[in-house]
């Protein structure tokens, strides 16, 4: 079944497209952040993502002030319960911090950021239903949750009277996993999908093909979850079909994404106007089947979840 629109407080459908802030007030100063949300709004873009970690609260607190004279035209998502657990006092600890830093009464989607096995979900959800009920946001997502974990934590949530509207799992051509599971049953459940990272940390943008630096060389963690050759092959590979399409690898990478009929609002980022508008350019390019089925065929599928390979 397919998921119940997003609409903002006048009216107005969320876009296809959402843009994340995790740059702004960090690898984008102050100026360079309010570029990026000028020429997302250009774009029509009214979906705008941030958490509570995100550059120690700069990110919400730059977003808030950019938005504040159309809050009512916008779908704002933050995020808690990356650090200190999904307890209720993390909880509410962090969303009254990123509605102070945010300058808004209500939050439209609130996601739990990540998985907590230590905080019974019962706890969890709770609070959470407690906190939708007083009006302090509207929708409740999960972020790299897997399915098993989404689909026990609507059970509580139904339970308790409310219910998780949006996922936020890793996708891209070289992160395929979501395929095997979370996509299938975002379909099935009616659950909004954004998928983060569709650039693959800038892996797919063809930069470190040409011996370019970027977060892939200095962050330990993307160094870790990229540093894989045959996703570098990959990478180089849509490269070469970039450059036959005449189309930037980037604006592929992202169509790709997008074009899962699982995924709802794809999540485009970037640390400069310039580095965001090949992912712009993604909005108006509707990917014909023939180029989609071969970009797919650039990376490895991922097997089934039952590992019967006979069967994929």
């Amino acid at each position: 079944m397919p998921p119940v629109p997003f609409i903002t407080n006048n009216g107005t459908l969320a876009s296809k497209y959402s843009f994340g802030t995790m740059q702004f007030g960090g690898k984008a100063d102050k100026t360079e952040s309010r570029k990026l949300y000028e020429v997302c709004r250009e774009a029509d873009i009214n979906f705008f993502d941030t958490a509570y970690v995100y550059t120690d609260g700069l990110s919400e607190q730059y977003l808030g002030e950019f938005a504040a004279k159309e809050r009512d035209s916008l779908i704002i998502a933050s995020k808690c319960a990356s650090v200190g657990g999904a307890t209720s006092d993390t909880i509410r600890t962090q969303l009254d911090a990123s509605r102070k830093r945010l300058n808004m009464d209500m939050i439209d989607v609130f996601y739990l950021h990540q998985w907590d096995k230590n905080t019974p979900l019962e706890e969890t959800f709770s609070t959470l239903a407690e906190l939708r009920e007083a009006g302090l946001f509207r929708h409740i997502g999960v972020s790299n949750f897997s399915a098993w974990q989404t689909m026990k934590s609507a059970s509580v949530a139904e339970k308790l009277g409310v219910q998780i509207d949006i996922l936020q799992p890793m996708y891209n051509l070289v992160k395929r996993q979501a395929e095997v599971e979370i996509l299938p049953m975002a379909i099935s459940e009616g659950f909004h999908v954004a998928p983060y990272s569709p650039l693959g940390g800038g892996l797919l943008t063809g930069k470190y093909a040409t011996g370019a630096g970027g977060r892939l060389m200095d962050d330990k963690m993307y160094k870790s979850r990229y540093g894989v050759d045959w996703m570098h092959e990959t990478a180089k590979n849509l490269s070469g079909l970039a450059l036959d399409a005449d189309i930037h690898p980037a604006t592929l990478a992202v169509s790709w994404v997008a074009r899962n009929p699982g995924v709802t609002h794809p999540i485009i980022s970037a640390r400069s106007v310039e580095q965001l508008k090949p992912s712009l350019d993604a909005i108006s390019l509707t990917l014909a089947d023939d180029l989609y089925d071969r970009i797919m065929s650039l990376s490895r599928q991922p097997p089934p979840a039952t590992d019967r390979l006979e069967e994929a």
